[in-house]
């Protein structure tokens, strides 16, 4: 094969492939109009998968490859990318099991005659959520079967820049061309390589989910990792945060500090301003970390079952030889860059989702972004994503939901003269009955000051965040006024009906 690849190089170190050929019982790469897919998409995950049904669905010749290079701890899992496997679905499963436990300490005062304290299974638990994961995985292929999209399980990388390489499991190579390819491979967890004993010892968000045991006593050496530390918290274990900057970098500062707040006073421990330096196994199989106070400098220790790094993600391109195919990427970041119409530096090669400069990392928007790049390609539309006023909720203990710009953005876009921000702290009718602490129940509206008061984003801490701020969202995507919003009957007693009650700006007080 290499000794054709070299015989067969044109100008420009490119392949110019002037026969067909059948690698590993697939066809090869063909000379223009002779390729194998119409469309080709690189990446399993939510965004790849909506791209691969879509062009199916409008009749076109799709593939999908995909492969899932095992965690360093050696986690793997199935098709359907982070969101299925390592991210949305069994984060918020996990997390509604902690909220189980919280309305079960809740139900005596409802007149449940509840044995306390209940204990938690973690092992059952786990078992109950992977096995769901793994009907998601089986769900994708058949979904994918059933509109007959071919799917390889292989690491593909980039040949020219209609053609992707790959191995498949006997060892055999594959080579698939296509006149359209999408890549679609999302990201990995980030680690701190230069803290000694993070890789050796520590597991990441592709792990947390697939303990077979408890993780016991955690150590969450990041505020990112605010979801995670909320359900293991909520299940009764002991869970500290290290904080070395700001809360939830990117969401609006007072709903994030309320969030911090309310975790805090539920058992969450957080250490603040301090930054780690080595963590090392001791004999008795603990983990001992080391960390540093910035503040004073002087070092502390603690001892901890598991330590769970999430310092962010970076994208899955390495291994994708994207220089071969032209594409360019962000020096920063490594992530691809696109234009309005997703497409890369090469016109027939586009990229979605987290894999994106730029785009927010939310399985939505990739499903969106994904079907809409498909209809345009093979539909006839000219729809393009719209990535503003995109709504997403912070799975925490009390949830945190918002669409649009926070107070710190709406004063840095319009001036603090022009920005009027409506406000309340609520308290939710089921936490009258139980006693529940809700002074971190709180909501708040941004808006232009000059009418007619046009909402630039809502944010809204307290339960069901994501179905209060879904419905919001449609109003403000469609440019809802603040006279308009005041206007609407709310649903009474409902946590959303707080939204429609807003009369308090913070000018007044």
């Amino acid at each position: 094969m290499a000794a054709m690849a070299v015989a067969l190089r044109g100008l420009g170190g490119r392949f110019r492939w002037r026969t067909q050929a059948v690698v590993g019982g697939v066809r090869g790469a063909a000379r223009a109009g002779q390729r194998d897919y119409d469309l080709l998409v690189v990446g399993g995950g939510s965004g790849g998968l909506a791209c691969a049904k879509e062009a199916a669905q409008l009749g076109r010749k799709v593939a999908v490859v995909d492969y899932v290079e095992p965690s360093p701890q050696g986690t793997r899992w199935g098709l359907g990318g982070t969101c299925v496997n390592v991210g949305c679905i069994p984060k918020k499963l996990m997390h509604q099991a902690a909220l189980l436990g919280g309305l079960i300490q809740d139900a005596p005062n409802y007149g449940w005659e509840v044995a306390q304290p209940v204990p938690h299974d973690w092992r059952k638990m786990a078992e109950a959520v992977q096995n769901h994961v793994k009907s998601l995985n089986w769900g994708h292929r058949v979904q994918l079967q059933d509109r007959k999209v071919k799917y390889f399980n292989i690491k593909a990388s980039f040949v020219d820049e209609h053609t992707v390489c790959g191995v498949a499991k006997g060892g055999k190579e594959i080579l698939l061309s296509a006149d359209h390819i999408i890549i679609a491979t999302g990201g990995r967890p980030r680690y701190p390589t230069h803290i000694e004993g993070a890789l050796e010892y520590g597991i990441t968000s592709d792990d947390i989910f697939w303990l077979k045991e408890s993780p016991g006593k955690t150590w969450h050496p990041t505020d990112v990792a605010l979801e995670c530390a909320g359900f293991l918290t909520g299940i009764g274990l002991d869970t500290t945060i290290m904080m070395r900057s700001i809360p939830l970098r990117g969401f609006d500062q007072q709903m994030s500090s309320m969030v911090i707040e309310h975790m805090a006073s539920h058992g969450t421990r957080f250490l603040r301003g301090c930054a780690p330096s080595r963590v090392r196994r001791l004999p008795v199989g603990q983990l001992q970390v080391t960390w540093e106070d910035r503040t004073t400098g002087k070092e502390d220790t603690g001892t901890f079952d598991t330590v769970l790094w999430a310092i962010g993600r970076v994208p899955d391109t390495r291994s994708l030889n994207l220089e071969k195919a032209g594409v360019d990427t962000s020096p920063d970041t490594q992530k691809i860059l696109v234009d309005s119409r997703e497409a890369t530096s090469v016109p027939h090669i586009y990229a979605v989702g987290d894999v994106v400069e730029g785009r927010p990392e939310l399985t939505p928007t990739a499903i969106m972004a994904g079907r809409l790049l498909v209809q345009r390609l093979f539909g006839g539309s000219s729809d393009l994503m719209d990535y503003d006023n995109v709504p997403t909720t912070v799975f925490t203990p009390l949830e945190y939901g918002c669409v649009g710009l926070s107070e710190e953005e709406a004063v840095a876009r319009h001036g603090q003269e022009h920005v009027e921000v409506y406000h309340a702290h609520y308290k939710p009718l089921e936490f009258t009955v139980a006693g529940r602490d809700a002074s971190q129940c709180y909501v708040k509206m941004v808006c232009l000051r000059e009418p007619p008061q046009l909402v630039l984003g809502l944010h809204f801490l307290g339960p069901n965040a994501g179905e209060v701020t879904q419905g919001f969202a449609l109003g403000i995507k469609c440019g809802a006024s603040y006279a308009q919003v005041m206007r609407t009957v709310g649903i009474h007693p409902t946590c959303s009906e707080e939204v429609v009650k807003l009369r308090i700006s913070k000018r007044s007080g």
